[in-house]
């Protein structure tokens, strides 16, 4: 499972049309590097460094799963984009300036980036958008809060709000719901994505705990021997934590997304019991299915076989390196006919056979539009 990082970015312009300039990197910056999560109100303030026109700044906070190297080079790139020319001057006019001010409260030092910026605690057009967004604050270096900042800082110049920008993600709000399920075949990416949406919508993450079944790499080298033993303890495991982790009730989280729904029991036990196993197997799922709470959105991720497989190799979990695509085919066929019986159930499938929403942030964003039509959230 990838995990994401949090990057702040501060955003200046003071050429042309100074608010299209910033809005037009938000949306690049949303695009091809991360998703941005919140954005401070648009600041005007006097050039600093040099005499030029008034600058228009604010600051974001983005998710990425780039590392810093590489997001500084994406963000050069939107920068060359949008009409920046660099010079050798340290301080001059420009159409867009974007800097990482911050990534994951580290201390980064290279050649030609220094994370925080040596300048952001000098430079009241940085810390006031940053106390908007991030009222709590601290520099990973100085180990000083937004407030001690702000009083310390010797930058007297003025700085005050003149506007708002338009959040990428204003038009999708998921709070009203309860409760998503991201399924999918073994290696498909269902964790990985369900992660993602919990941090960008501020949700409760349900992962599946099948790093804990002791049956499970037993089951992999003798499918006949632990089949039955493997499959009761999932279901028995999948019953008790989704309803446990639906009945806890999180004042701070908008609603749940899981990487999993308990159907999964009944499509993986009828590829692997045996007839008289599954039929005694049925019969204990017919009684729990019926009080587990049903998803308001069930998202299938359909990927083909021979991907199923690259991607189970290059995670590398030893147990599931000798799992044949036969099997996988028979998990596949499996969701696919469940799906197609399912009268009361919000389904969506996607096929993300070719997509990678860890390294190409437009397809997250091409998900993430699918869900939205599909709860007509448009």
């Amino acid at each position: 499972m990838k995990t994401q990082h949090k990057a702040l970015l501060s955003l200046g312009s003071n050429l042309g049309n100074k608010q299209e300039n910033l809005q037009n990197a938000l949306d690049l910056i949303h695009k091809k590097t991360g998703t941005v999560i919140q954005v401070s109100s648009i600041y005007e303030s006097k050039s600093w460094g040099f005499d030029s026109f008034d600058f228009y700044n604010c600051v974001l906070l983005i998710h990425t799963f780039f590392q810093p190297k590489k997001l500084h080079k994406k963000l050069q790139k939107i920068e060359k984009k949008l009409g920046r020319q660099k010079t050798s001057d340290q301080y001059q006019a420009r159409v867009i300036d974007i800097d990482i001010i911050d990534f994951d409260n580290e201390i980064i030092d290279h050649s030609n980036l220094t994370i925080p910026h040596k300048e952001m605690h000098n430079r009241l057009f940085v810390l006031q958008p940053l106390q908007e967004i991030m009222p709590n604050y601290s520099h990973p270096e100085k180990q000083i809060g937004i407030l001690e900042l702000l009083q310390q800082s010797p930058d007297k110049n003025s700085c005050h709000k003149i506007g708002k920008l338009t959040k990428p993600l204003a038009s999708i709000d998921f709070s009203k719901y309860n409760y998503f399920a991201i399924e999918g075949n073994i290696g498909a990416g269902k964790t990985t994505l369900a992660t993602k949406i919990a941090e960008d919508f501020n949700a409760k993450l349900v992962l599946e705990r099948f790093a804990e079944n002791p049956f499970l790499p037993k089951f992999y080298e003798d499918q006949q021997r632990f089949a039955f033993p493997l499959e009761m303890s999932f279901l028995a495991d999948r019953y008790q934590q989704i309803n446990d982790d639906l009945a806890q009730l999180d004042l701070f989280k908008d609603f749940v997304v899981a990487d999993y729904h308990i159907f999964k029991s009944l499509i993986f036990a009828k590829v692997t019991l045996g007839e008289d196993e599954f039929r005694l197997y049925k019969t204990m799922f017919d009684i729990i299915y019926k009080d587990i709470p049903k998803p308001d959105l069930y998202i299938y991720l359909y990927q083909k076989t021979e991907r199923l497989l690259h991607n189970i190799k290059k995670r590398g979990r030893s147990y599931e390196q000798e799992i044949p695509e036969d099997y996988l085919e028979k998990i596949n066929n499996g969701y696919l006919d469940y799906i197609k019986t399912q009268k009361d159930l919000n389904v969506l499938v996607i096929d993300v056979t070719e997509m990678d929403f860890v390294k190409n942030q437009k397809d997250y964003l091409y998900i993430l539009d699918a869900i939205r039509k599909k709860l007509d959230l448009i």
